[in-house]
């Protein structure tokens, strides 16, 4: 299982088809809370985060992840533009695992997704 929180539409349709073609379960909770609830519940083996999402504000809901005990140890990646500097450097403080440039995470998402080992049962 992989959460995904993700605004924009045309990436989580190639994230959504992706995933079905690699056989990879996905969720994609639809606020902040919502994920954190999810993670607890269904302990992904990875979240996903478009660092520049407003909705899914993923800044501080990576920090929350990475302050809280129980989820600290669910690996975090974040995706942005590389120009975006601020937004790297707000996520690496937050505690982000993995940060990469979004043509690079875009490139690499079917090897993303497998490398987690999060293929259904």
């Amino acid at each position: 299982m992989i959460l995904v929180a993700v605004d924009d539409f045309l990436f989580r349709s190639k994230i959504r088809t992706t995933g079905k073609q690699a056989g990879v379960e996905l969720s994609f909770p639809k606020t902040p809370d919502e994920l954190i609830e999810q993670a607890r519940t269904l302990k992904p083996a990875l979240a996903i985060f478009d660092l520049n999402s407003v909705k899914m504000d993923p800044i501080a809901t990576i920090a929350r992840m990475k302050q809280d005990g129980d989820l600290k140890a669910i690996p975090t990646l974040g995706f942005v533009s590389h120009v975006d500097t601020s937004s790297i450097q707000a996520a690496r403080s937050a505690g982000a695992d993995e940060i990469l440039a979004r043509s690079s995470f875009a490139a690499n998402l079917g090897d993303i997704l497998v490398a987690h080992g999060a293929t259904k049962s």
